[in-house]
């Protein structure tokens, strides 16, 4: 096949030229922009195997240039998420980071990261994701995309590339998630038996008769349950910061001060004053300002931390299979001890802090009987003090 004359003519300013570069072997696609400050001839260029490539490349490029853009022709998908995980994640607590580079190295990068951001299309997007909907259930699915969009919107902030594809794409359905579940009454009175005395007892003690979220037990402080309160007054904790960024709570109001059930007030000041004798002992001082269920130099306790001894007191307290539970499922037990005792689902979701009835319903509530009665006073009488010897 012999290669095609050149029968380019001179453009005019801002008119496209298509030509054939014998050197190259390649059609050489051209905008005329004038002139620059320094009195060179401005002319970008791109380059292709046929006409149809090079025509479709120049209306690219002219969108970047109205846009104010010059695409990189070089930067890759792997590049572009490394960035976003150094610049993008300021102020996210380290567990959140951990799990967003683990996505982001084993979903985005292993099949996406050599590709160049510019190439990239919604349809091959769309067979990606398709293909991961087989291995990854759908909320891991959503923070797989929700990385690639993020890595993009940061790489157009840098003129890096001119339109975000990942935005024309959707989530498809993935696997099934783990199926949340609930302890029943009896389960729940033997896990409050076991290992009194020690903080993870406490801790799950606030878990399952508050209700807080395993995000908001672990950076509580001292200063924010009110064990010593004047007379009238009930013994509360202030559930006001969680581990999210910045440490707010998770919505408006989740914001939320709860009032404690007699028996936690007792199994809060005996660990309380446990900590203080420890710390003591250790030759460290004690602050109100410290950890509830911090490590004994008052460092807060690590998630996984939480769920090692977590399972060693279901463990102790005759669970077959401790290692199937999570401390997180405490509050959907919680959720689901009170509506079985008539709790009314309003105020179910006011304590649990959520924003609206439907999340207390859909997700939470495993069990519905609509009788009323109330809050902290309920848990007093699901769980009587002469069932707990932790006070």
């Amino acid at each position: 096949m012999s290669n095609p004359p050149d029968r380019s003519h001179k453009a005019g300013n801002g008119e496209d030229s298509i030509y054939w570069d014998k050197s190259k072997n390649r059609y050489i696609g051209a905008v005329s922009l004038g002139y620059t400050p320094s009195g060179k001839r401005h002319r970008p260029k791109v380059s292709g195997k046929t006409k149809t490539e090079v025509r479709l490349k120049l209306r690219e490029l002219k969108k970047e240039l109205d846009a104010g853009v010059k695409q990189s022709a070089t930067y890759t998908v792997e590049q572009a998420v490394e960035d976003w995980l150094k610049n993008g994640l300021k102020g996210r607590d380290s567990a959140s980071i951990d799990t967003y580079r683990s996505l982001a190295k084993n979903h985005v990068v292993a099949d996406l990261g050599r590709a160049k951001l510019r190439d990239l299309d919604a349809d091959a997007l769309d067979h990606w994701l398709e293909e991961k909907s087989m291995v990854l259930a759908t909320s891991s699915l959503q923070m797989v995309l929700s990385i690639l969009r993020r890595s993009i919107t940061q790489a157009q902030r840098r003129g890096k590339v001119l339109r975000n594809v990942a935005e024309l794409v959707e989530t498809p359905a993935g696997q099934s998630g783990r199926t949340s579940k609930s302890l029943t009454l009896p389960q729940a009175k033997a896990a409050l038996t076991a290992m009194p005395g020690s903080w993870i007892h406490a801790y799950l003690a606030v878990s399952l008769l508050v209700g807080i979220r395993t995000e908001e037990v672990r950076p509580l402080t001292w200063n924010h349950v009110r064990l010593d309160v004047p007379d009238g007054t009930t013994p509360h904790i202030e559930v006001w910061r969680s581990v999210r960024r910045q440490g707010e709570t998770k919505t408006r109001k989740s914001r939320r001060t709860l009032a404690m059930p007699q028996q936690l007030v007792a199994i809060l000041g005996s660990l309380r004053t446990a900590q203080q004798v420890q710390r003591g002992k250790l030759g460290l001082a004690w602050s109100d300002e410290d950890f509830v269920f911090g490590t004994d130099s008052s460092q807060q306790r690590t998630a996984e931390a939480v769920r090692r001894a977590f399972r060693t007191l279901l463990k102790e307290a005759g669970f077959e299979n401790p290692g199937a539970w999570t401390p997180r499922e405490l509050r959907t037990s919680f959720v689901s001890v009170l509506s079985d005792h008539g709790i009314p689902i309003e105020v179910i979701a006011r304590v649990a802090g959520h924003s609206t009835t439907q999340i207390t319903e859909q997700v939470y509530r495993k069990q519905i009987r609509p009788v009323i009665t109330q809050g902290a006073e309920a848990m007093d009488e699901i769980f009587p003090e002469a069932d707990n010897p932790g006070e």
